[in-house]
């Protein structure tokens, strides 16, 4: 997309939902409302679903409808999203948090890592090593595991194995010949030394075998070393999307 295209980022959007998909979710006038306890701001965030949908109405039943199951009302503001949203918000006193570049690729036929074996569904092996690698606590653990087994899509779950032992992970699903990228993560001791790009490629090609003629994921802009492992995989930015967070957000 390089002229910004509200249908392609619709599009990419509605996956992107699929293939993280919050535990509840309210609609409200053409803006969603994703609910997961907590667990991650994707799955926790108020998102336009449509372009230009208005915002007149939502900054206040969301702040309702977060503040009775206990969260912040967060919102995560796409190209969709109108500017008075991000105007409103701003001027309400929420803080911009984690810009996010969502970044696609064409997929071409590679050789796949031999150290990286692929799944079609989560072993315990496997959510046991994604929480450990990644950080996550004993309450966030149950909510993860829900969360991914909630995936209705096709899935791919790729480990990465080193002497003997499990030190990467990653998930890919594949929505309408387009495959996504999510939770692409390496034991901290093992990182910088090309794991996530093995775990990367061997998803990708996964996707290719499924029929999918492109990929698709989502990095912080602030994340420079990633930024520059998916686009020496050929990720090029499509659009943006931040958040705006009550307060500070740590």
């Amino acid at each position: 997309m390089t002229r910004l295209d509200l249908t392609a980022v619709r599009a990419l959007e509605e996956r992107s939902f699929n293939a993280w998909p919050a535990l509840q979710t309210v609609l409200f006038n053409g803006w969603l409302f994703r609910l997961a306890g907590g667990y991650t701001k994707r799955a926790n965030s108020v998102n336009a679903a449509e372009p230009g949908a208005s915002f007149k109405g939502v900054r206040d039943a969301a702040e309702a409808f977060y503040g009775r199951h206990g969260l912040p009302a967060v919102f995560r503001l796409s190209p969709l999203a109108p500017p008075e949203a991000d105007r409103t918000l701003a001027d309400a006193g929420y803080a911009l948090f984690d810009p996010t570049q969502v970044a696609c690729a064409s997929l071409a036929a590679a050789a796949r890592h031999p150290s990286v074996s692929i799944s079609t569904e989560p072993s315990p092996a496997w959510l046991e090593g994604i929480t450990a690698a990644s950080g996550v606590n004993s309450r966030q653990d149950g909510l993860h595991r829900a969360m991914v087994r909630s995936i209705a899509l096709p899935c791919a779950f790729a480990t990465l194995h080193e002497q003997g032992g499990a030190i990467g992970f990653g998930l890919a699903v594949l929505d309408r010949g387009v495959v996504g990228l999510y939770d692409i993560v390496v034991e901290p001791a093992r990182r910088g030394r090309g794991h996530g790009r093995a775990l990367t490629c061997a998803l990708m090609d996964w996707g290719r075998e499924e029929g999918a003629s492109s990929a698709y994921l989502q990095v912080r802009e602030q994340n420079e070393a990633a930024r520059r492992l998916y686009a020496g995989l050929g990720f090029e930015d499509s659009y943006r999307y931040h958040y705006r967070v009550p307060g500070w957000h740590g």
